[in-house]
């Protein structure tokens, strides 16, 4: 399990690229037949994935976490981005087809991934109360439709994990898929001082770049990833994004409000 500490931003303005991608980009995440995490100091939350390719695979816990199983103080929602496979939940099996979603709450002990060509991608974060085991298909999260075609940045938002979709104590989820022509995530963009999130990028050709963007809103930089990499966005940071063609990401965040509309925007023009 990767370590990602947290960032003060006075310290941020100093670092040069290598080691903004050594703090904030998870780059590999998703492999063959095994589970990777990454435990960050951001509002404790865990990321990562598991590619099952050769048959079942067993989320232990870590010495990190100190507990007995992973989800002894924990809740995790997970998102398939491949094709079919199943998630394993103290014996009861939830079959999941691409971009399905399960969340999984505190004191679940065996959980099983399982498919051949199945992708599973998992956020975790700190629980208070034990919420039941949710199955919700792609097709039942709520949409939110914003951008326009003539800004690029038309995209459908589906929020699965969220305090109007499957109930959970602080982890919100969803997903962000965008209209035909439009490349532009996020923008304008915002801050949200009270939780942190994660971006995960998929669906993105091997040949092409998404271009993130972080830093305060006076004090941008950027970075270029590929498909199947994740960056962890503190809650004093921006997270914008622009792609050299068309992809999708999962969007995941932990903090003390679980409020969607809980954000201050930037006027473009106050970007620098």
């Amino acid at each position: 399990m990767k370590i990602i500490h947290a960032v003060h931003p006075e310290d941020f303005v100093k670092y040069n690229t290598q080691q903004i991608r050594e703090k904030f980009l998870l780059e590999n995440l998703v492999a063959d037949n095994q589970i990777n995490c990454a435990y960050t100091h951001y509002d404790r939350m865990v990321v990562g994935a598991a590619k099952p390719s050769a048959g079942p695979l067993t989320l232990g816990t870590y010495d990190q976490l100190k507990s007995n199983y992973f989800l002894e103080r924990r809740e995790m929602g997970v998102i398939n981005i491949g094709d079919a496979g199943s998630v394993s939940v103290d014996g009861e099996k939830f079959e999941l087809h691409k971009l399905d979603c399960i969340y999984i709450g505190k004191g679940k002990k065996d959980i099983i991934f399982d498919g051949k060509e199945a992708k599973f991608i998992f956020f975790s974060c700190p629980a208070h109360a034990a919420y039941p085991v949710q199955l919700m298909k792609s097709a039942d999260a709520t949409p939110a439709e914003l951008g326009s075609s003539e800004t690029a940045n038309h995209r459908t938002i589906n929020k699965y994990v969220h305090p109007d979709g499957l109930q959970s104590c602080q982890l919100m989820l969803g997903v962000t898929n965008f209209k035909l022509g439009s490349i532009w995530n996020t923008m304008p963009s915002h801050l949200h001082d009270r939780r942190m999130e994660a971006y995960f990028y998929f669906d993105l050709p091997a040949s092409q770049r998404v271009i993130h963007f972080m830093g305060e809103p006076h004090e941008t930089r950027h970075m270029f990833l590929n498909n199947e990499q994740a960056i962890v966005s503190p809650s004093w940071s921006i997270h914008s994004g622009v792609a050299t063609a068309a992809y999708s990401f999962i969007w995941a965040m932990a903090g003390e409000n679980s409020s969607f509309a809980d954000m201050d925007t930037v006027n473009i023009m106050d970007l620098k």
